[in-house]
């Protein structure tokens, strides 16, 4: 529930409306605005009709909020969000390139790539130490050796770093040495992980799961927002459909439809969406056509010995072209 007050109204008002809120157990917010005091209330709306909170002479409206994600709806904040990773900004007109390979591998490979990257303008690096893989055979990251590389490129190239959380005893760990969290596509409904992540102090990349709707992932979200961490990204990284030509089916139609129910930032991760290095390039390019706040890229500086994903990673040259493709349509869009 959504409680507009009079422009007249002071801190004081609000105070004597949040804790009747409270003391019901509910959930108070208080969201002052340039011009006008907003105020929220979460849990039962049975409980919240009975305060009759619209017969107090500083509210102006009382607006139920249908929707069952609450704190992430565009209805609760109908600004776009801005979440900062570091020193970079995304959403609200703020566009950044999150890039990196897939698994961090060494020193050695995170260092090149991240120079490289950097250069073509790419403003988060990322990798994965610990990876979630479908054969349990394959190449599952280094693991917190991996993240003291991460943290230790991270401050020589002077780029902020996003990386994948698994579990929650990982949780410290990885908002020790990362500027923010990822929530791979397996972990998108580890209810769990995500009430740990929304109590951390650290941004999070939130990817959609592989068949989950986008309601699903709005849900996921407000998990996270639940626990006072409301610095989320949204990714659409594609869903397991009937079709098998590409990897995962890339759903733009998730890009409108997200930034239209919810304020939180949104990107896109192409080469999880469609797995082939060949159409990243077109479908990044897709993607920011259609109001993407930036993009999520795999790059290795040599795919052809990438231990995880090299079929989809751009090389430094490719991911040079590619950034250099998409900064025409970033200028279109943001005209």
């Amino acid at each position: 529930m959504i409680i507009l007050l009079k422009k007249e109204a002071t801190k004081k008002d609000a105070d004597v409306i949040l804790e009747k809120i409270n003391n019901e157990g509910l959930k108070p917010l208080y969201m002052p605005g340039t011009e006008r005091i907003v105020l929220g209330a979460i849990g039962d709306e049975r409980v919240l009709e009975k305060l009759h909170l619209d017969s107090y002479p500083i509210v102006e409206s009382v607006t139920a909020i249908l929707t069952p994600y609450k704190l992430v709806s565009r209805d609760m904040h109908v600004q776009d969000s801005v979440v900062s990773v570091g020193n970079s900004k995304i959403g609200g007109g703020n566009f950044a390139v999150i890039s990196g390979p897939c698994a961090i591998e060494s020193y050695d490979q995170l260092l090149k790539t991240a120079k490289g990257i950097k250069e073509s303008g790419a403003k988060i690096l990322r990798g994965g130490a610990f990876k979630p893989r479908t054969s349990p055979y394959s190449f599952q990251g280094l693991g917190l050796e991996g993240l003291k590389i991460l943290k230790q490129v991270s401050m020589e190239v002077d780029i902020p770093t996003v990386t994948e959380v698994l579990d929650i005893s990982d949780v410290n760990d990885v908002e020790e040495y990362a500027d923010a969290f990822q929530i791979g596509a397996r972990n998108m409904q580890n209810y769990r992980l995500l009430q740990a992540v929304g109590k951390a102090g650290k941004p999070v990349v939130l990817k959609r799961g592989l068949a989950a709707t986008v309601e699903d992932l709005l849900l996921a979200a407000e998990y996270i927002a639940s626990e006072g961490n409301v610095n989320i990204i949204l990714c659409e990284r594609g869903i397991r459909t009937f079709e098998t030509a590409t990897r995962n089916t890339l759903d733009l139609n998730a890009i409108p439809y997200l930034k239209q129910h919810c304020h939180l930032p949104v990107i896109v991760d192409p080469s999880h969406g469609t797995g082939i290095r060949e159409f990243v390039k077109p479908m990044a390019a897709a993607s920011v056509a259609a109001g993407a706040d930036g993009l999520m890229i795999e790059t290795h500086y040599d795919p052809t010995i990438a231990l995880s994903d090299g079929k989809q990673s751009l090389d430094l040259d490719g991911f040079d072209d590619l950034m250099k493709y998409i900064n025409k349509f970033v200028a279109v869009v943001n005209s």
